[in-house]
Parts: structure tokens; sequence; C-alpha cells
């Protein structure tokens, strides 16, 4: 059971294979700037952006759907976290973090020849007080710069996390029992990935 994925995430491709899924990776290149203020609506535009230029040149294979995602991280204040362009910005997104809750959505669609769903899932995450040492060594260990917020629940990082709300898989990235019952739900699919066919 292959699915074809719009993201060159190797944290996205990880779930889904994790659930027994086969991934195909035709990664969707779009402008990522969100249009919305708000976090959960951005993600969410953005995950259709992917979709809408993924589907629109999907060739005829054996993949079961189309995935598109987007996570977007943001403050109480409503203030988006993208992913760090230098060593600055990620120290700048991990003292905004520290010792504080915030939240992770997801966004994510389902196409085939056209947009099927958009759903987006929300976790509460609260980091722990950071000393300017942690926040150095972490940006120095070359972990924040290719995650939204500057850091990674499923490596280094998690050693700053003590609580999470919600979704775990969600703030790695793709929140998988979601995805699975959305396209269960679509007739996407006639059994679980694990299934063997």
């Amino acid at each position: 059971m292959i699915v074809l994925l719009a993201s060159q995430s190797p944290r996205r491709r990880e779930l889904l294979a994790q659930v027994g899924f086969g991934v195909r990776v035709r990664p969707a290149d779009v402008d990522e700037t969100p249009t919305s203020a708000d976090p959960e609506r951005a993600a969410r535009e953005i995950a259709e952006r992917k979709a809408a230029v993924a589907s629109a040149r999907q060739e005829s294979d054996d993949c079961v759907f189309g995935l598109a995602a987007d996570t977007v991280v943001w403050t109480d204040e409503g203030r988006m976290l993208g992913k760090p362009g230098d060593a600055a910005g990620a120290a700048d997104m991990l003292t905004a973090l520290s010792g504080c809750w915030h939240r992770v959505t997801t966004a994510f669609t389902l196409f085939g020849e056209s947009l099927l769903r958009t759903e987006h899932v929300t976790t509460s995450v609260r980091f722990a007080e950071l000393s300017d040492c942690m926040i150095e060594q972490y940006i120095g260990s070359g972990e924040p710069f290719d995650k939204a917020g500057g850091y990674g629940i499923q490596g280094r990082a998690a050693a700053f996390v003590p609580e999470i709300r919600g979704s775990y898989a969600n703030v790695v990235g793709l929140p998988v029992a979601e995805v699975c019952m959305a396209a269960a739900d679509l007739r996407l699919l006639d059994r679980m990935p694990w299934v063997a066919p």
C-alpha cells in the first residue's frame, strides 16, 4: 500500500512507514510564506498549496492516495516560528519557547486527481527552562536548522519537553493516526496499511 508524499521530510516518511505504508516521495516546491495570521489556517493553506501542485503533476501509478502536509509552531501570542535560517534565529526561537507552553499545528491534505480533504491537528507542548549554555549546545548539534520552531522532539530536544497535550506524532511532523482515519473515512483504504495484501 503506497502513499505519494508531497514532502521531502524524512520524519513524515518514517512515520508513514512505521504504520505500514510504502512511501513514494514527490516533493511539491511551493512558496511556504503564510498568507494568514492565524497559524492553523496558515498551515492548512500551505498544505493545500503543496497538494495542488503535486496532484496537478500526478502520474498514473499504484499509489492509493497523495498526502501533503505543513507544520507550524506558534506561541500563545500567535507568533509563528518557521525554520531558523541561522544560529541567531535558532537562539531567538528557543529563547521564546524556554519555560513556556507553545503549540504545534500540522495540517494535512489528502489528494487524488483533486484535493479531497484537509484537516489539522494541534498539540500543546511545554518546554523546560533552558539556560544559555543549553541553547548554545543544542544549536551546535545542528538539529534546529531544518525544523519548524528550531527543534525536533524526536531528537536531542526530547530533553527539553517534560509535557505534551495531544498527539506526539503531530509534533514530530505528521499526525499519522488522523491521516489513517481520514483516509479510511474517505474510503481510500479498504484496510489499515499494516494488514498484508
